[in-house]
Order: C-alpha cells, then structure tokens, then sequence
C-alpha cells in the first residue's frame, strides 16, 4: 500500500543553463522564475565527488547535470569546462578603467590575493584552479578531479535495501570532503581538544597551531563565527562585555533592541501578512508584481547585513539549511514567510524537537513534500524520507527502507484546508506502526490520538542518538571547520541529548571547547557570507544615498536595494532558502569553488566600495581611514587594518601595491593618487576577507 501514488524521487532536470540572463540597469540580474520542488526545477543535482547524486542514489550511465551560471563547481571536476555563453555574457572585468597605468598587473594580483584563501585553509590542492588560470592565460593544469567510483545504486527506488548500502556517504558535506581536495583540508584541521567552564576560559587557554595568515586574536575570532561579518562595533561590544558577557547577550537575543534596518523591514508590505491575508489578496498581489517569498529572503538579507542579534540570524541561516525548505515552490508565496517566523525564527535557539514537530504541522513543509496529497489508500513518502534522512537522523542513522513506509503511513492525514493545517482522520491510517525503535498501536483515528502518535514520533526521532551526532557535527561544521574533530562532535551530541534537543547549551558547549578557539582560519565564506560581509565591513548604511533616484514608485529605496542584493546572490549561486531541494547548502569549502563566482564577487565589492548602488549610503573609499597615511606602504597597511582587521604579509601587501602602480615609498592622497577602489578591492579579495 506504501508504494501506491508516489511520485518519482527528486526528478531531475538536464536541459542544462543557457547562460542567457536579463539585467536591468543597475546591472542586476532580473530574476522571477519561481523554484518549485520536485519537476522543474531549475537547479539540477550535481553529482559529488563519488559519482552520486545529491538525492543519495546514483544514475548509472547519467552524466551530471551541467552546471549553472557561474556557481561554484565541486570537486567532482575543478578542471571541467565551463558552459559556452551567448556574446556578451560572461564575467565581468576585474579592471576598474582603461587607464593603462592602474591595469598593471592588476588581474594577477587579484587572482593571486583570491586565490590563497585555499592555501591558507589547509587545501593547496584548490588554490589557483585551472578555470581561474585559464581567466588569465596561464598554461592551464590538470583538474583536480576525483575519480569516479563504481556504486551499487540504481535509478530505482532501492526498495527494501537499508540506504547506507546505496548510497557511498554519510550526508552532503561528507559526500565533498571526500574528495582528494577534502583530504588535503583535513591536514591542517585540529585533532581533539577538551571543554572550559567557558567560552573565555578556553579562549584564554587554547594554543592556535594550526597553519593560517588571520591573527590568533580570539575575539575576532569569535567576531568572524558568531557573525555575518567583524565590524568595529561588534569588536568593541565584544571587548566592553567580555567573551562571555558578549555571547551570553547573544543568546538571549529579545533584549537586543533592533537596528535602524530592521525597523525599515515595514517597507516590505508582504510581510506585515497573514497567511489569510496572503491568500484573500493573492491575485492583488500578482497584479501588483509583489513576490512575499523573494520579500522575506530581501528581509533575511537585511537581518544578516544590519541586525545586532547576529549570532540568533547565524542560526536561522543554520536551521534554514539543515530543516530546509525553499523559498520559492508553489505555494511559497503564501506560506513560506510563516515558515520562517513561526517554525525556523520561533525555535532557532530553543528546542529542535519543538521545531521539527511545529515544521510538521506547517502547511509550508506539508505541501513543499506533498503530505497534504498523502492518505491511508495512496501514501507519498516525501515528508516521511525526509525526516529521516535530511532532518534527524540521517541517511546513516540506522533506519531501512521499511522504517520510510511505517513512517509515511503513520503520517498520513496531515494536510491543509483553506490556507491553514488541517488533520483529516478519514485519511489517517489505523494499525501499529515501527519506526526506528519505535513502536505505536495507532489504533484510532480520532484527531487528538492519532496526531498525538504523529508528534511523539517526531520528537522520537528528534531526539534520536543518530540525531544528536547529526546536529552536533552540522553545528561543528558551521562553526569550527570543514572536518571537526570527533571529539567535538561527541562531547556536543552528548549535550544534545542530554539537554533534550535544546540548542542553547550546545553552543554553549561548542564556545566553551579548545576545538572552537584552535579552529582559526579554518572555514572559508559561502558566496552569500562573502557579500553579506563585505557590506557590513564597509559600514554600508540602510538609508538612500543621495545620488539615487526614485524612479520606482513602487517600492521604496530599501526594499529595491534589498532586492538588488538578493538577485546578485542568486548569479552566485546562494542566497537565503535559495537551494530549490530540500537538502539545504553545503557547508564545506570545496562545494564552492569556482573562478566565475570568485570573479563575479570581487567585482561586486569593487561595485560597493565604489558606492554605484545607490539605494543605499556608503562610505567614500578615501574616508574608509579617518587619517591616512602620506605614503602607499603605510596606507595599504591602515586600509588592511579597518577592513580585515589586520595588517597583511609583505607579498600580499607588494600585490597590493602593484595593483596601484606604486612603490610603498610613494606619495599618495587619501584617493590613493585615484586607486583607492582598486586598492579596497583588492584587500577584499584577499584571503583574510575570503575566511572566517
């Protein structure tokens, strides 16, 4: 009866990209197209280092889709040759004028600042990729390709058969650091470690040994993981409360009074919202052009850049990946804001059983992993699959292909009526389930005793062992490296379990462990962390420059600039709830390397520097050092010091001023004699902005 009805497993699409994109004039790419899970999707699974796709089986005979625009390419092929594109498409410059004296040497030095952040991350398997010196007419070098290896999976349904004999890795992340180039990050990752009485205890304790060019300072440190970005305030709320002080007021984040932009989030109409609301008004609302789910990601991208609360937004960009649900499918527009605010936002540092239980009853999940099309005479697994294999316990977390079945039928007479949650007990099946170890009667189909087996299920497997080691090593991922140490990963499952899944002592525990404070330099920035960090670094400001012009009476010059943003993060290849299938993005640096994306990245930072998008107020470049310097040298040091918090190594900074054209005895002004964009630039695409 299970197998009756079900769709096809994450049906993929292989048109490939055809590079064509519309951009308005701004130079932002125009982006509607809404991202509907399972169909049509219009990001396809890419195969991992392994030959296997992203959804866990593999597609003999299937090469992998081609990739598309210029997003990040995994260590299935760092070699592989990019997609041809229409004229006019493609990267753009690195050069910032056709003056002949400010182009000397100007894309090798960026390249060569770019691309050490791999080395200094422990990978110099990754640095300089043949794609980024293929960019500059170097001879190009063989890939770093892994290889392929033969798999036992098929492109059926593995009914009956026990996933972990199907598939040749644990989860994402796994599937990347198994490659040649993952080994070679696991290197310089520290080994093991032990937990203070506190977060500074261990600060104060803990030796940095592991090879990287960032300053061994534990608060910008601390800065750079709690954060979306260090900026000065944040460094000197750090040094005013202390590290214990500092990350304590973080976790209790209602009391952090909200910023100016935040207050500004009420010129995003849509989310003032109800579900109802959006409903009733739908039809309005196309009219109108208004898109809720592309408004919350705007307002996400706010909270990120802006918020004072940046440890609380660190985490619902956590939970966003691992309790996934995109954005945009079809109905997201109505539901998915409510996802966000009364699911992922409500539980971010409570209880994820809580969460995952409240996800359960969400008509956002129900209808994104087609539940509410799920009855007793015609089950769909989705939802059951997924809260097993990518929202608790993992594919390898112990269950078999029948523990989906027992589950799906156990879940069934969950749906959604007239815009809310519904249970349907005409549509529930009634016979004793076993899932995992648990075991219900399920024998009435009255609405509170069967939803009432429901939730005990899925606070069961919330609070699975599998689970605890699940979240632990995602928490350690996010927060210490690409390969935390078991050790981590134990003591942390531990806390899990032993505090029933609420996340505040977890990462009180990860702060409080010589793990964390060793693990300097060691995780590189996803395309959406670099740009988010680049704002906030440059002290962008949320107000309209007064260049702009209103010529939009639509939305106001917050909710365009907003906007802006979200549709350069889309080009990148991330933004937030962006990943169309429910797997989330990875977590680990070689999902993430590309030529295209990193190219695509300075230049925005040069575009910001430069303050071309004018909805919002930035610095000028020449008044980012309140006194410079008379001479280049002493400048480019200054410079360094108010943008990566730090000076850089005599290579980078003799880069640096090769990009100026000028000797570090040179006379300059505050404009750096006219390449002070330049000279910004360049330190932002150095390794020291690139980690975290």
């Amino acid at each position: 009866m299970a197998d009756q009805n079900v769709p096809p497993r994450r049906p993929r699409d292989d048109r490939g990209w055809d590079g064509r994109q519309q951009h308005s004039s701004d130079g932002y790419a125009d982006h509607t197209a809404s991202a509907p899970y399972g169909y049509d999707s219009p990001h396809s699974y890419q195969a991992d280092a392994r030959g296997q796709y992203a959804d866990g089986y593999a597609h003999a005979g299937q090469p992998a889709p081609a990739p598309r625009g210029p997003q990040w390419v995994g260590p299935e092929g760092l070699g592989a040759p990019g997609l041809a594109r229409p004229a006019g498409t493609g990267l753009p410059t690195l050069d910032d004028d056709d003056e002949p004296s400010r182009k000397v040497g100007r894309r090798k030095a960026i390249v060569a600042l770019g691309g050490t952040a791999a080395v200094v991350a422990g990978g110099a398997a990754l640095a300089m990729t043949p794609q980024i010196r293929s960019l500059f007419g170097d001879d190009a070098l063989a890939g770093d390709a892994t290889g392929s290896t033969v798999t036992d999976g098929t492109a059926a349904r593995p009914s009956g058969q026990q996933p972990s004999t199907v598939r040749t890795y644990t989860e994402q992340n796994e599937s990347y650091m198994g490659s040649r180039a993952g080994e070679a990050l696991k290197k310089n990752a520290p080994s093991g470690g032990r937990t203070f009485s506190g977060p500074a205890a261990a600060a104060a304790e803990t030796k940095v040994t592991v090879k990287t060019v960032l300053a061994k300072d534990p608060i910008l440190h601390l800065a750079r993981r709690a954060t979306f970005g260090a900026t000065p305030a944040v460094v000197a709320d750090i040094k005013k409360l202390g590290i214990d002080g500092w990350i304590r007021a973080q976790l209790d984040p209602d009391k952090i009074e909200p910023s100016r932009a935040e207050l500004k989030l009420a010129e995003l109409p849509t989310q003032k919202l109800s579900v109802q609301q959006l409903s009733d008004q739908r039809d309005k609302l196309n009219e109108q052009g208004a898109q809720p789910e592309r408004e919350m990601v705007d307002a996400t991208l706010a909270r990120q850049i802006w918020s004072k609360r940046q440890l609380f937004e660190v985490m619902v960009d956590f939970w966003n990946d691992f309790l996934h649900v995109a954005a945009e499918f079809d109905g997201g527009e109505v539901y998915r804001n409510s996802f966000d605010k009364d699911v992922v936002r409500a539980h971010a540092l409570g209880s994820y059983p809580e969460m995952l239980v409240a996800a359960n009853k969400h008509p956002a999940l129900l209808i994104y992993l087609n539940q509410k099309d799920s009855r007793k005479d015609a089950i769909n697994e989705n939802l059951a699959r997924e809260n097993l294999e990518l929202y608790s316990v993992g594919v390898d977390g112990g269950y078999k292909e029948p523990d989906v079945r027992q589950a799906a039928m156990l879940q069934t007479g969950r749906g959604v009526e007239d815009g809310k949650y519904v249970f349907k007990p005409e549509q529930h099946y009634v016979g004793k389930v076993k899932i995992l170890g648990f075991t219900h009667a399920n024998n009435s189909a009255d609405p509170k005793k069967a939803e009432a087996a429901i939730d005990k299920y899925i606070t069961y497997i919330a609070l699975h062992p599998s689970t605890a080691k699940y979240v632990a090593q995602s928490l350690a991922t996010r927060f210490v490296s690409d390969t935390p140490p078991k050790s981590l990963v134990d003591r942390l499952a531990k806390t899990y379990t032993t505090n029933n899944g609420f996340i505040k002592p977890v990462l009180m525990a990860l702060f409080s462990s010589s793990e964390f404070w060793a693990a300097v330099g060691q995780k590189v920035r996803r395309p959406m962390e670099y740009l988010v960090s680049t704002y906030r670094v440059l002290g962008v400001s949320p107000d309209p420059s007064p260049k702009h012009d209103n010529g939009d009476n639509k939305r106001t010059p917050f909710a365009r600039g907003l906007r802006q943003i979200h549709d350069k993060l889309r080009e990148l290849g991330q933004s937030p709830m962006g990943h169309p299938t429910p797997d989330g993005y990875p977590d680990v640096y070689v999902a993430w390397t590309s030529a295209g994306t990193m190219v695509n990245g300075w230049n925005e930072a040069g575009e910001i520097v430069a303050g071309y998008r004018t909805s919002f107020t930035y610095t000028a470049p020449e008044k980012l050092v309140a006194k410079p310097p008379a001479t280049a040298g002493a400048y480019v040091d200054a410079l360094a010091q108010r943008l990566v918090n730090q000076k850089l190594s005599a290579r980078e900074k003799n880069l640096i001023l090769g990009v100026a054209g000028v000797p570090a005895s040179a006379k300059v002004d505050a404009t750096f004699n006219g390449a002070i964009t330049a000279v910004a630039r360049a330190i932002l695409a150095s390794p020291q902005h690139h980690l975290r």
